[in-house]
């Protein structure tokens, strides 16, 4: 017993110092043995977020779950680049140098159009793909034929609008937008401290990058099965969960066999609002 849990605690060491020193995209933090599980957290989240799926999943000896956080977010030491395409290839690259064998890649918001990438770019690493509450093409949500173009000039009305804000004002456009996405103050609390460590450039240019893309025919080529949690009580006051699901369809309609399932109790993060609902769901997509 000792033996394995000295293995298993080097294994963790090796594998968080690797990414550390040949992954400066974002840092991974490992946890258990078992089938690899890889989880994304959202814009400006940090890892944590993941702690109660971590539990969950990857306390028992079945997966082995890594959890990123991204360069940029919560404290993390931004990069010159781009940080989405450096993720991406970084993360296939970790794939690579692990030797997983097509890992579960879980992500939320953010971390879910990152990994909608990873299985279109890179359709064979993935094993099954998790999508916690984003869509192929945010910026078409609400106008499903804006063009190419028309999403560029969105995105960058979008950052310049945030890179102009003083301080306060982004704060307070940060504190508003969560009370929409998370129910409890305490879990907003939590996650403002988590924006608070956030390099703005990064976050502004993060957004501005997701909303300028259209994957909805590129998800055609994930070869990964699919489950898409999706929410729509934030919304309720605008659209009912009719409208909020036909979104959903819409955009994953060239994912073949995705499943989508809408959550009547949670916001945006489902892992906040409804955990149980949200591990029902992934539980019966895994086994």
């Amino acid at each position: 017993m000792l033996n394995k849990i000295i293995a298993t605690l080097a294994t963790t060491l090796a594998l968080g110092h690797a990414a550390a020193a040949g992954h400066p995209a974002f840092k991974v933090d490992v946890t258990g043995t078992g089938a690899p599980i890889i989880l994304i957290p959202g814009l400006g989240s940090a890892g944590d977020v993941w702690d109660g799926t971590v539990a969950h999943y990857c306390t028992d000896g079945k997966y082995q779950c890594h959890v990123l956080t991204l360069a940029g977010f919560a404290g993390q030491p931004a990069i010159a680049e781009p940080l989405l395409p450096a993720v991406e290839q970084q993360l296939s690259d970790y794939i690579v140098a692990n030797q997983f064998a097509r890992p579960v890649v879980i992500g939320h918001s953010l971390g879910g159009f990152l990994g909608m990438k990873l299985a279109i770019n890179h359709p064979e690493q993935v094993g099954k793909l998790v999508i916690v509450d984003t869509l192929p093409a945010l910026g078409a949500a609400q106008v499903p034929n804006v063009t190419p173009a028309q999403l560029k000039d969105m995105a960058a009305g979008m950052r310049s609008n945030m890179q102009a804000q003083d301080p306060a004002t982004f704060k307070s456009a940060q504190m508003k937008m969560m009370r929409t996405m998370i129910t409890r103050q305490e879990d907003i609390d939590k996650a403002l401290v988590r924006g608070g460590h956030s390099d703005r450039a990064t976050v502004i240019d993060a957004m501005a990058d997701m909303t300028a893309t259209d994957l909805r025919q590129e998800i055609s080529r994930i070869k990964a099965p699919t489950l898409v949690l999706g929410t729509w009580i934030a919304y309720k006051d605008y659209a009912p969960k009719s409208a909020i699901t036909a979104t959903f369809t819409s955009q994953y309609a060239q994912l073949k066999g995705v499943k989508i399932e809408i959550a009547d109790n949670a916001r945006h993060f489902i892992m906040y609002d409804d955990p149980a609902w949200m591990y029902d769901r992934i539980d019966h997509f895994l086994n």
